[in-house]
């Protein structure tokens, strides 16, 4: 079984400065797989066991992808190859756009499944998963707990609020993955030496066709207004005080 797994580069979150009009300042920030997406590495991985083969690919502007640390980092998990999209074109670009450059790129490789993080570490949008599975006309579904493969399929669970509902779903797939379904293990130094003998190919966008124009554009993209904390204490557990504290917090959920 052939299992392409899709992850994002994203800025590091520690290293984002938030300006005075609340736009985000990434210029300094370093470059890390989204967390989400380590998750979907580590299903791909302990899904395709000794005899499948699992292959990474990414879509990104050059910034993000032509960096050797990441690569190694993506590769040191588990995959036996890794494709990039990598295209300035690409900076910025919206859920549509990187399933477009994604979905042309997984036809070139080829696959069995593919599996995505439950969002991005940066937009968050839970788009891209389900966009790749219909510009592919596969099978997809997204909030999946729990992958098996069972005579040819895919059988998938998702935790809902009061129950487990179990899918099977026919092969070739696109399934995306909740960020609790494994605990994505730390490379080892074996695997960090050896990832950097492992291919790497890279695609254009134009070699691949991607169309760059977009259904959808930023409007903007900010930080939150800070609230300044209002350090009311309460010296005692007084039914006078309890009552207070009660009467405060009514207030400050209604405002």
């Amino acid at each position: 079984m052939k299992i392409l797994v899709c992850c994002k580069i994203v800025p590091e979150e520690q290293d984002i400065v938030i300006q005075k009009d609340g736009q985000l300042d990434i210029s300094r920030s370093a470059a890390k797989i989204s967390q989400y997406d380590l998750n979907a590495i580590e299903c791909a991985t302990r899904l395709a066991g000794a005899d499948g083969e699992v292959v990474a690919l990414s879509a990104g502007p050059r910034k993000w992808l032509d960096n050797t640390k990441i690569r190694k980092d993506i590769l040191s998990r588990g995959p036996a190859s890794l494709h990039l999209v990598m295209d300035d074109a690409l900076e910025g670009a919206m859920p549509d756009t990187t399933a477009s450059a994604l979905a042309l790129a997984a036809r070139r490789i080829g696959f069995d499944l593919i599996l995505c993080g439950e969002g991005s570490g940066d937009l968050y949008a839970q788009q891209v998963g389900l966009l790749l599975g219909e510009d592919l006309n596969v099978p997809n579904i997204n909030a999946v707990s729990s992958v098996t493969i069972e005579n040819g399929n895919v059988v998938v669970e998702r935790s809902l609020e009061r129950e487990i509902e179990v899918l099977e779903l026919p092969l070739p797939a696109v399934l995306c993955v909740t960020s609790d379904i494994n605990v994505p293990k730390i490379p080892t130094m074996k695997a960090i030496l050896g990832a950097g003998k492992k291919p790497v190919e890279v695609f254009s966008c134009a070699e691949l066709g991607v169309k760059t124009e977009s259904l959808s554009d930023y409007v903007s993209i900010v930080a939150p207004e800070g609230r300044e904390r209002m350090n009311k204490i309460f010296e005692s557990d007084s039914d006078e005080n309890i009552a207070s504290f009660i009467e405060l917090v009514r207030k400050v959920v209604q405002a």
